[in-house]
This record gives C-alpha cells, structure tokens and sequence, in this order.
C-alpha cells in the first residue's frame, strides 16, 4: 500500500485530491501536509493524519517522510498566476526552492514525485491550437517561468538520479467544492456561483478568449492515474498536456443560460488577466496523455455545467 504526503493539502486542488486519494489509498496512508495558518479542517482533518509541512522547511519534511514512511509526495505549494505577479519573489520560493527541497528528500529517501505544471508554461511563442507536447515554452510570467522550471528540474532528477517524477499540465480548473485562489481561469468558477446566487456577472476576461479547461473531478483523476501508470510506457514524464474542454467566455455563459435562462453577463475586461490569457493556448494536444497512459476526460462543458449547477447550491445557498 502506498504511503502518501501532500504538501498543500489544504489548497485548492489539494483540499479535494487529498480526500480522493483516501478514499482509494485508505485515510491513514494519506497525510495532509499543511502550513500554519491554512490547518485542516472538517473531514479533511478528521478522516486521516496531517503535519505541518512547509516546502520550504526541508528538514520539517524530512522528519514527515521519515515518520510516516512516505514513498509518494504530491507537490502543490505554488502561488497562482495573478497573485505571482504580484509576488515573483515568494513565487520563486515556494515553486522552485520548494521543489528542490522535496526532490532532494525523494532521491534520499526513494520517494516518487507529482509536482503539477500548467498551460501558464507556455508562452506568445506556442502554437496556440492543438498546442504539442513538446513545443517552445517561453512564459513571460512568474507563474510560467517557475512552471517550465519546474519541468525541467523533474526532468533532471529522473535522469540524473533515478527520481521517479510525473507530472501534468493543468488547464485551468473549475471546483464546486474549492473556491478560487487567484489564477487567471478563475472566471470559470466565479461565474457559477453568480450564476446559481441570481446575480448578474462581470467578466473580466474578453469575449472570444479561449482557454483549456478541466473540471476537478477529471484533474483529480489525472493526477492520481500519471502516478500508477506502467513507467514501461512512458515516454515523457514532466509534464504531460491533458485536455478536456476548451471554450471562450460567452461560451459558458450560454451553457450557463441554458439552465438558467435569467443569468446576465457583462464584460469589464481585466488588463492582467487579459494578456495572461492571450499568452496561453487555446486547446492543447493530449495525445501523448492518451497513449502512453490511457488518459481521457470524463467530463464535457454541458457535463461540467449541469454538475456544477446541481451541487454548487448545497454549499452556497444553506
């Protein structure tokens, strides 16, 4: 049975990937790594043991591995691309000094690797349709710099010291369990919840801006299947394109209209948000995803929508 740590299991993705991987793994083969001032809570808390475990403390991590007896690290310390703007240093800290810090913990205690990277390692440079596995990466964010970094770092702990890293890149994610934490897709998530509370929602992004996206369920799933996939199969590692829905702002506001016929829309075009999004693709090729592990989405806009639509409410409106 695996022994598992997730370094910032109280975040966006971490939150709900850490109770995934309970449910397959069992509670108390899954610790929730958190920092001081974002504790567990609720059933994230209750159902399986969590550690303070900043990535930047290498040795406060060693001290969980050795512990718990962790032979997989899931890595999600990161900021977000609109709040790493804001903060290039710290972003750099947490992404790639943190992540040095956990490889350097996995090559000396034979531990495998999942540290996410994103669409935001591309650059204005990419092919933005059906952009390819392998393909220029010049991000001119934060964000993007740390992510291709990223990359490249798993890369070189595979090949240099036998390090079993994986890793996906996340289009950008929509939860109706985790709110939004600051990054460019956010709109995708925000407009549910107006859309479900009956108001009337700003876009800060401009019609006909495509952008990749993945409902949670479908990134979950990713990032649990790259870590059992046959390493026989694989041959890329760091980081694989996954898709599975693409569409522009007044696209889901009509899939949004067709279940709520009432919901409103306006635009009021975010600068920053904007040329993020500009600079990333607009649909990424997965092929590769698909043949070397057998990837392939559950969930279309429709699909996403109507899920959203049902569950949102219970939390929102109690």
């Amino acid at each position: 049975m695996k022994k598992i740590l997730v370094i910032g299991a109280t975040g966006q993705i971490g939150s709900e990937l850490t109770m995934a991987l309970r449910n397959i793994y069992g509670g108390q083969n899954v610790v929730a790594g958190y920092i001081t001032g974002a504790e567990p809570k609720g059933d994230l808390l209750e159902s399986g043991p969590s550690e303070i475990c900043d990535v930047t403390d290498a040795v406060a991590i060693t001290e969980v591995v050795k512990k718990h007896n962790i032979d997989t690290i899931y890595n999600l310390a990161a900021l977000l691309s609109v709040v790493a703007e804001g903060k290039p240093k710290l972003a750099w800290k947490i992404g790639i000094d943190g992540l040095w810090n956990v490889l350097e913990i996995a090559r000396e205690n034979k531990c495998a690797v999942f540290t996410p990277s994103s669409i935001g390692s591309f650059g204005p440079n990419t092919p933005h349709y059906m952009t390819p596995q392998d393909t220029i990466q010049r991000p001119r964010t934060m964000y993007g710099v740390t992510k291709v970094t990223t990359e490249l770092l798993s890369d070189y702990y595979f090949l240099k010291y036998g390090v079993d890293t994986r890793a996906v890149r996340f289009p950008g994610v929509i939860s109706n369990v985790t709110p939004p934490g600051g990054g460019t897709t956010d709109y995708a998530v925000d407009i549910y919840y107006y859309a479900v509370r009956g108001e009337k929602f700003t876009c800060p992004i401009k019609e006909g801006t495509l952008m990749d996206m993945i409902y949670m369920p479908d990134a979950l799933k990713a990032s649990i299947d790259i870590m059992e996939a046959d390493p026989s199969r694989l041959i890329h590692r760091n980081a694989f394109n996954i898709a599975s829905m693409s569409f522009a702002p007044e696209t889901i506001y009509a899939a949004i209209k067709k279940y709520k016929p009432d919901f409103e829309m306006v635009y009021d075009v975010d600068p920053l948000k904007q040329s993020i999004a500009e600079s990333w693709p607009d649909i990424m090729d997965d092929s590769c995803a698909r043949n070397e592990w057998d990837w392939k989405p559950v969930y279309d806009l429709d699909a996403m929508t109507r899920d959203m639509l049902e569950k949102l409410p219970l939390r929102i409106l109690k």
